[in-house]
């Protein structure tokens, strides 16, 4: 292909979507190919364009600052951002172009789709969550904080308040949804549903969408540390991300309590705060850079994911495991089976506290060796649990090329 037009909700990493949709652009601006970023926010990326990225901006805020009675009908079909694509689409079109949607629930909107729907044999959509299927793009009821498993659109669904602020709430998600499937017709042929994990696709094609059209692709990682990190030498446990409900921290905290194990929790978030003051003998850090989520890592003996809802991938196990830490994710995270599989580290029932807890005493008091022996096949990477940066795009180009031969042939 000669040229790759990038959309995404943000023009700056404010999450992990729009975070991989810049070093798509930076890597393939750096391989000598055309590339066009589109976002829907204000405010071009300077560093884009100094690699020679042409941005185009549709100059709205996120539905999450906008006043509510604008959030809530632009939230559902952002009419700024259908006339931008239209404009973008006449302006860069041609039988190598290829166009991949990455984030899109938090400013572009179902809106974005519609103008694709011309030129889908060479639209790849990038399913970092579930919003493709879920009203709540999360598979879970926060509610009750627990996992999802209703179809999505059914009555049941329908009747149920899952949403994290109200009812009322839920129902916008779920007209939402009703535009989606307009603007994002199932049964067109889009080049391709890229899947950060094979587990998503069994929910996506449930809601519809064809499994020939499902790709896994999975999420690039690099290890935090360049050099094994000896898990074995070390006590600590530690959690990096958001500390928020959904993300088990609470969860964590008790369980580690339970089992008398120094935890260290890095990150920010609601929570940050009111926990750090029930809880002075957890150690909080607040937000860290990467050297400094590194610092963390090299005096913890295990990293702990214990997400409530279905992690479709979660970078930072993945990142602790190549560089040597053994992982504990909760049976929900989709990347659960592989780790335990994989002898890379272990998942558990984290709603379980005396299970959880047993399983973090356990892991502190096993012999180092053991440890060392799970570090070690961790960091060499045999396990796979993710793709190199130069894999990733290796891959994307792989897809890209094949999706324009075959539109040129129809």
């Amino acid at each position: 292909m000669k040229k790759v037009v990038i959309i995404n909700d943000a023009s700056f990493a404010r999450g992990g979507a729009t975070g991989l949709s810049l070093v798509q652009a930076r890597s393939l601006a750096a391989r000598g190919i055309e590339t066009v970023f589109v976002a829907a926010d204000g405010d071009p990326n300077e560093d884009l364009a100094a690699l020679g990225v042409r941005l185009y901006n549709a100059g709205s805020d996120p539905l999450m600052k906008a006043p509510a009675h604008v959030a809530a009908t632009r939230g559902l079909f952002n009419s700024d951002v259908r006339d931008l694509l239209a404009k973008v689409i006449e302006a860069e079109d041609g039988p190598e172009t290829v166009y991949h949607t990455h984030s899109w629930s938090k400013t572009l909107t179902p809106a974005a789709f519609a103008p694709l729907q011309r030129v889908a044999p060479r639209v790849f959509i990038h399913a970092h969550d579930f919003f493709l299927a879920c009203p709540n793009g999360g598979f879970m009821d926060y509610q009750l904080m627990r996992p999802c498993t209703r179809q999505p659109l059914s009555v049941e669904c329908l009747r149920t308040h899952c949403d994290k602020r109200s009812y009322a709430q839920k129902l916008w998600r779920v007209s939402r949804q009703m535009v989606l499937k307009k603007t994002l017709p199932r049964r067109a042929p889009w080049g391709g549903i890229l899947l950060i994990h094979p587990g998503m696709a069994d929910p996506l094609a449930a809601a519809g969408y064809p499994r020939k059209q499902l790709i896994t692709l999975r999420n690039p990682a690099t290890a935090l540390s360049p050099d094994r990190i000896p898990a074995e030498r070390n006590g600590r446990l530690l959690f990096l991300g958001r500390v928020e409900a959904e993300k088990g921290v609470e969860d964590l905290i008790a369980a580690a309590a339970k089992a008398g194990v120094p935890l260290t929790i890095a990150g920010e978030g609601p929570l940050r705060e009111p926990l750090a003051a029930r809880h002075p003998e957890v150690r909080f850090t607040g937000w860290l850079d990467r050297d400094g989520m590194l610092d963390e890592a090299r005096q913890a003996r295990a990293l702990v994911m214990p997400s409530r809802y279905p992690e479709p991938f979660g970078l930072v196990a993945a990142e602790a495991s190549l560089s040597g830490l053994p992982v504990i994710v909760s049976d929900s995270a989709l990347l659960g089976p592989e780790i335990a599989d994989g002898g890379l580290g272990w998942q558990c029932n984290t709603f379980d506290p005396d299970a959880f807890a047993a399983l973090l005493a356990k892991v502190a008091a096993m012999p180092d060796a053991q440890i060392a022996d799970i570090s070690r096949r961790g960091a060499s990477g045999a396990a796979r649990l993710c793709s190199s940066p130069d894999e990733w795009i290796d891959a994307m180009l792989d897809l890209y090329a094949r999706a324009t031969q075959a539109a040129n042939a129809a």
